[in-house]
């Protein structure tokens, strides 16, 4: 069993949800990265999204497109990410990190070069925006091969025969973006995503994790109510971005410590 569901495992045994922030990989610098990911887990991220800085996010809002600009001035690539992962190993062999990023870079170097470079990283998921389920089955084979979850994104707009599709080729979890738009678009209607989540679970025994449009506590709270997992991510780059060298970690952990009592609470 891979770590992604052996810890969605342990926290349905615990009656919880599963609190899973974003950051982008060397963002603010390269040098605050594996620290920040390490601040993330001790203070009750039970798993890590890590983006890969992409030159064109097509996905995320502005807040996430800085953050990749940001780490792109550093020359933080698909290289660089896992190098990180590498190094965040050394001392953490519990917490399942998820690469997310877009085909580009994946492409670059070759799906089954980047499957075996995720595999010896310890990497344990893949969110790759856009490789369309319809075209991707050799990679999904690739990393499934590799025990690495190939993790996929549902939205308000699948209809439930792509929502087949997806979840057949799908591990680990599906991740539904709850707003139509990017990153950090709108408000979030959770008795809409309530529905749409009660339906995918009519489709898939996999766990369900809603993403986008959480912005604080009183969200996170609500979600954490209806999901397996909240993903909170424009939020915590934004604490980031408003960050300095001196208070960067204490306030990634204030945040962090607000949104896992939210949690927690539901």
């Amino acid at each position: 069993m891979s770590r992604i569901l052996s810890t969605f495992n342990t926290l349905k045994q615990q009656g919880k949800t599963a609190l899973i922030p974003y950051i982008t990989a060397g963002d603010p610098h390269p040098q605050h990265t594996v620290k920040l990911m390490h601040t993330l887990v001790a203070h009750g991220a039970d798993m890590i999204e890590l983006g890969v800085p992409f030159s064109d996010p097509m996905a995320d809002g502005p807040v996430i497109q800085r953050a990749s600009e940001r780490a792109l001035v550093h020359k933080v690539g698909l290289g660089s990410v896992l190098d990180m992962v590498k190094v965040f190993r050394q001392t953490d062999q519990k917490t399942p990190i998820i690469l997310m990023g877009y085909a580009n870079p994946i492409e670059a170097i070759g799906p089954v070069a980047f499957a075996d470079r995720a595999k010896a990283a310890d990497v344990d998921g893949v969110i790759t925006v856009d490789y369309p389920p319809e075209e991707c089955g050799d990679f999904v084979r690739e990393l499934s091969a590799r025990d690495i979850d190939p993790v996929f994104l549902l939205s308000p707009t699948t209809e439930p025969s792509r929502v087949d599709l997806i979840v057949k080729q799908a591990s680990g979890f599906v991740y539904y973006v709850s707003l139509k738009g990017v990153t950090g678009a709108a408000n979030l209607n959770i008795a809409e995503v309530a529905e749409r989540v009660k339906s995918i679970r009519t489709q898939t025994d996999l766990p369900v994790g809603v993403g986008f449009g959480i912005r604080d506590a009183a969200t996170a709270k609500a979600t954490a109510a209806i999901a397996d997992a909240v993903v909170v991510g424009s939020r915590m780059v934004q604490a980031i971005e408003a960050s300095n060298d001196e208070n960067l970690f204490e306030n990634v952990a204030a945040l962090m410590d607000e949104l896992k009592a939210a949690v927690d609470a539901a």
